[in-house]
């Protein structure tokens, strides 16, 4: 990590030091995934080189400060001792309650659905409108800087009180009762230029719902939980990806069989 030797010992400055460091590789990221993509081959190797060496420093990063290199804004802390937030933060658990409510009737359209994933479109849909219910509340499906609305990739929602002029962005969420203490992958963000949605200083909260599987025929949503993201922390996994048209290239294929 980078420091200063001269201001290492002064209070507070270490702190200060690494948190720009970390600044600085997280913008490092940024470049170098928009780098790769116009790349010559001989200069792949050394992006390939320096995100794997860069994603050892990447470990247990404020997600405040990956969004503030990304988009240059700032992720607001939630403090429970405001009144005017205690007000803001009841009306959104009224939401919550009520798409809990919805969401487990018997007419509930997750029921229609297979598997959890397939589950999740329901809930932003029941969420969205149980926010837009409030008096004083509007919620959308966030736009990118070119003004377009994008409903893939975080966050999924945007909510503005009229009342206060805060926005907040709410991302919701299934997990399954019990694993909560899971470190499998559950969250992830992906910093693009072209399609960041965060446009706003704003809260990041995600709203978390505890399912119970399907029993009979219908889902089971037992109970929620409501996220400050100013308190989360990431990690980078370097990782290249492809879809099936890049890996079922004609040129590419040497056998085919059929039954």
């Amino acid at each position: 990590m980078i420091a200063d030797s001269a201001t290492a010992t002064v209070p507070g400055t270490r702190s200060k030091s690494m948190k720009q460091a970390r600044h600085l590789l997280v913008c490092g990221i940024i470049a170098l995934a928009v780098a790769v993509r116009g790349a010559e081959p001989k200069s792949v190797e050394a992006v390939v080189q320096s995100v794997m060496s860069e994603e050892a420093e990447l470990r247990g990063v404020p997600f405040s400060e990956v969004i503030q290199a990304a988009t240059g804004k700032r992720i607001l802390p939630v403090d429970a001792g405001d009144a005017a937030t205690r007000e803001l933060l009841g009306k959104i658990s009224g939401a919550l309650d009520k798409t809990l409510a919805r969401m487990n009737a018997p007419d509930s359209p997750a029921h229609a659905e297979r598997r959890v994933n397939e589950v999740s479109a329901h809930f932003e849909r029941a969420l969205l409108a149980a926010l837009n219910e409030v008096p004083g509340f509007v919620c959308e499906h966030p736009k990118t800087a070119a003004g377009k609305a994008q409903r893939s990739g975080y966050p999924d929602l945007r909510l503005t009180d009229r009342a206060t002029g805060r926005i907040v962005y709410l991302d919701p969420k299934l997990f399954e009762q019990g694993s909560r203490n899971s470190t499998l992958r559950t969250f992830y963000y992906e910093p693009k230029r072209e399609t960041n949605k965060v446009l706003d200083d704003a809260h990041h909260l995600l709203a978390g719902f505890a399912h119970a599987g399907k029993v009979d025929g219908q889902w089971r949503f037992i109970s929620w939980e409501l996220v400050d993201l100013s308190k989360f922390r990431v990690r980078l996994k370097a990782e290249f990806q492809g879809s099936n048209r890049d890996l079922y290239q004609p040129e590419a294929v040497v056998r085919r069989g059929a039954h």
